[in-house]
């Protein structure tokens, strides 16, 4: 069994509310979770407005799948969510 994690950093610039920066934030939580079959949660820097960390988890009996598909949700955002700026991102295998 491998387990992969992902912490995604993002900045959200047209953000200028706590209501607004959880509206972007659940629409993408509940996007990513849905499509890549992942669990996905805000983690950090719950009441600052333009700034998000996410994390990301999956499991996987293959290595190269679990981190195969945290790269397609990073890509994901960076493609489908222009209104978001994404930071930086890591990814790890347990």
């Amino acid at each position: 069994m491998h387990i992969g994690v992902c912490t995604i950093e993002l900045r959200l610039p047209g953000n200028g509310s706590l209501k607004g920066k959880r509206k972007v934030i659940k629409s993408i939580v509940t996007r990513i979770g849905r499509e890549f079959n992942v669990s996905i949660a805000e983690v950090e820097a719950q009441n600052i407005w333009q700034r998000a960390v996410l994390g990301v988890a999956c499991v996987s009996s293959s290595s190269g799948y679990a981190h195969g598909q945290l790269e397609r949700v990073v890509q994901w955002i960076e493609v489908r969510r222009p209104d978001v700026e994404l930071l930086e991102y890591h990814i790890e295998l347990l």
